[in-house]
């Protein structure tokens, strides 16, 4: 009796470990070697180690072996496009090494299509024009609530802060910026229109209007100063319309003239898969991937194409799956040099224009690969390589004899290479000529005037520029002063209540750059009178601001309710400037304000939406008025502030004994009054602060008195006699004989 056969050997787990290892690490060479000796060593191949030596020998750089073991792979089970990655970037990267001579990729960004399918350099806009979304030249820009400027139709998804969008932000109510637009027209006239043209070749498009659409991109083509991106777009539309030569034809006008350009050999696979013409379709994928290695959606289309193409389904295979999966694939020797010479970049024995020449790809043979009905075998491969319509027939077609130098080590512009200056017309089309001038960076000076950001209320040069929701600028100090005597446009009238009501004005940042960046001189010039005007308005001894009202006390709060223009704007620059101080005295028919007044400190202050606010503030030091003026409309005075003469000695002490009195005089008069007054006073005033252990600690003497003098029932002209005291026993002596009177005129 035979003994029974064991359990079938298996991979070695350790030397799989060390396999995957060396691919990690770079060494596909041994990665290969040892995937190899595994399988040769299993009595049937293993699916998935067939797959990694694939992997392994693509990326060593022997794609004949790699095709052959991604075959084997393809006998024992299907093969799926998302396993044929390495495959693919091993192509598209000995594609960029070898054949275009392009620098390692750098890598570093987010896998996908956002730079590849940009704009070339030569159509791109110049330097802060560019619409942050679309990347091209502005077009009607629109200034959002966050002071960002985008292309109106960019705008229409939401502002670019993330915020959640109102009714007031979106492009419907928000208006052209008349000074941007004003200065793209100036500017760049050219651009301008096409760009316009193209913006409204684009909603018809949406709209399906695409006639329209196509008659809007010739007529932005015939201005256009660079043509390539719009030819790109046209292209685009034609596919749409299923009008393929026509695409076709502007696809090619565009790989011959940026040939470096992903987008346009993007176009050309759109083109070609839509013809049919599978082959030459691969060939684009792989251009794409090569020329921008993170472009995963053309990975993904060129790891289907080959899947369909090179590795149809087996389900008819009879073979013997035993037999060697290296004598599975003959290799034309013909091929395998060509395609050896692209691996190794060998100059020697062959040229560029042998290895590199331009092919077609016969249709006829690509239906027989794509044919599931046939019985098929590895012998597909075999037939695909031997008439030469293999994968190395693809690289070779690739149109880089076009490229007649190598790029500068130091060149970043892609218009560095010997291009026809035009394509022959065709049927009309306009012609694509060569932009070989790199891309405007800057404006002219000579185009460049002071007046265009000039403000039409202060007719300076805009400091922190805003625009309104109607597309007017201003400098923000003079539409906040406009704002406060009535909340419309002070040019077009338009009502801006909402705009008013927010109060969170934000500088058009767009605006700012382009004065930082084309008129610094006049800019510095402007920033030194603001400042000038701002330390100007910080003195808090002369010209200061005074509120004239009503009467104010140290350490007692002061509500406001801010409705006069020239309070607004008072207020506005107590904020601005820092200090967050202004004056508060009684009105005097003679002289216009009291010589007394209290300093008064902005703790908050809330706007309405009519332009009303109101100000919470609380005093802070007493002053003498040595001089009465005006500015903008309010008052203003040159002040000394007040302090209290300290005494010593004997007279100290009796002054601590009058203030202990004192004070316990007023708080027995304080809790002898009716729960509905005192409800009243702490409602308004607060509750009555303690009594102080050092009464000359404050200038202005001890809070408690203060708060005193302020619930006290007195005229305003008594509490300003007292308030001028600097005598604090003086004071004491006052207010003592207040409460006497008080407390007898007291109803029982």
């Amino acid at each position: 009796m035979e003994p029974s056969p064991g359990p079938s050997p298996g991979p070695c787990a350790e030397m799989l470990q060390v396999a995957e290892e060396a691919f990690r690490g770079g060494n596909f060479e041994l990665a290969a070697e040892i995937y190899g000796s595994q399988l040769a060593e299993l009595p049937q191949p293993e699916r998935g180690l067939c797959l990694r030596r694939g992997d392994a020998l693509a990326r060593a750089g022997r794609m004949a072996e790699a095709l052959e073991a991604y075959s084997a792979a393809a006998r024992l089970g299907r093969l799926r496009p998302e396993e044929l990655r390495e495959l693919a970037e091993s192509l598209a990267l000995s594609l960029r090494e070898k054949a275009l001579r392009l620098p390692p990729w750098p890598g570093g960004g987010p896998e996908g299509a956002g730079e590849a399918l940009g704009d070339p350099a030569c159509c791109r806009p110049p330097e802060l024009l560019g619409c942050p979304l679309c990347r091209r030249l502005l077009c009607e820009p629109v200034t959002l609530h966050c002071g960002h400027t985008r292309c109106r139709r960019c705008a229409e998804p939401g502002d670019c802060c993330h915020r959640p969008r109102r009714a007031a932000d979106g492009p419907a109510s928000a208006r052209v910026n008349v000074v941007l637009g004003n200065l793209l027209e100036k500017w760049l006239a050219g651009e301008s229109r096409a760009r316009r043209l193209r913006a409204e070749g684009d909603e018809l498009r949406d709209r399906q209007e695409l006639p329209a659409a196509l008659e809007k991109y010739n007529q932005a083509l015939e201005t256009a100063p660079c043509k390539c991106s719009l030819i790109a777009q046209r292209a685009e539309l034609w596919i749409t319309m299923k009008n393929y030569q026509q695409a076709l034809h502007d696809a090619e006008a565009l790989c011959q003239n940026k040939p470096l350009w992903p987008k346009g050999h993007y176009v050309k696979a759109q083109v070609l898969s839509g013809l049919g013409r599978t082959e030459e379709a691969l060939k684009e994928f792989l251009y794409c991937v090569a020329l921008n290695p993170e472009w995963s959606l053309m990975k993904k289309e060129a790891q289907k194409i080959m899947c369909e193409m090179f590795f149809p389904a087996f389900e008819n295979v009879h073979d013997s799956l035993t037999a060697p999966f290296s004598s599975r694939t003959r290799l034309k020797p013909a091929f395998l040099s060509n395609l050896n010479a692209v691996e190794d970049g060998s100059a020697a024995g062959c040229s560029e224009d042998t290895v590199f020449k331009l092919t077609k790809a016969l249709s006829q043979e690509s239906d027989v690969l794509r044919s599931t009905n046939s019985s098929l075998s590895h012998n597909v491969l075999d037939l695909h390589f031997e008439d030469h319509k293999s994968l190395g027939t693809i690289l070779s077609s690739l149109p880089v004899a076009r490229l007649k130098r190598k790029l500068s080590s130091d060149s970043r512009d892609l218009q560095s290479l010997d291009v026809p200056n035009k394509i022959p017309k065709k049927d009309g089309d306009t012609v694509l000529e060569n932009s070989a001038t790199p891309a405007l960076r800057e404006i002219s000076a000579v185009l460049v005037d002071a007046s265009d950001f000039e403000c039409s209320l202060c007719m300076r040069l805009f400091y922190e520029p805003v625009t309104t929701p109607c597309g007017h600028t201003f400098c923000l100090k003079c539409l906040e002063r406009c704002l406060d005597h009535n909340p419309y446009c002070p040019l077009c009238k338009e009502k801006l209540s909402e705009f008013l009501a927010s109060r969170t004005y934000k500088k058009t940042v767009l605006t700012e750059e382009l004065i930082v960046h084309y008129l610094p001189e006049e800019l510095s010039e402007r920033k030194k009178i603001y400042e000038e005007e701002m330390k100007e308005l910080s003195n808090l001894n002369e010209d200061v601001p005074i509120f004239v009202c009503t009467m104010a006390f140290p350490t007692i709060p002061c509500p406001l309710h801010v409705f006069e223009p020239r309070y607004r704007l008072m207020i506005r620059r107590c904020m601005e400037t820092g200090t967050k101080q202004f004056g508060m005295c009684l009105a005097d028919e003679l002289k216009g304000f009291a010589d007394y007044g209290c300093m008064l400190e902005i703790r908050d202050v809330k706007f309405f939406p009519d332009g009303r606010s109101v100000v919470d503030t609380v005093g802070v030091r007493r002053f003498k008025v040595l001089n009465h003026g005006q500015r903008d409309g309010y008052n203003t005075a040159n002040i000394e502030y007040l302090e209290d003469k300290k005494v010593e000695g004997a007279e100290y002490e009796e002054l601590v004994r009058l203030h202990d009195s004192v004070y316990d005089q007023a708080v027995a008069w304080f809790t002898s009054l009716k729960d509905n007054m005192k409800a009243q006073i702490l409602n308004h005033f607060g509750s009555m602060p303690g009594k102080e252990s050092e009464p000359q600690s404050n200038p202005s003497g001890p809070a408690w008195y203060w708060w005193l003098l302020a619930v006290l029932p007195l005229e305003n002209r008594a509490q300003l006699a007292i308030l001028a005291m600097t005598s604090f026993k003086d004071r004491l002596i006052a207010i003592r004989r207040v409460l006497i009177f008080v407390t007898r005129k007291r109803p029982r």
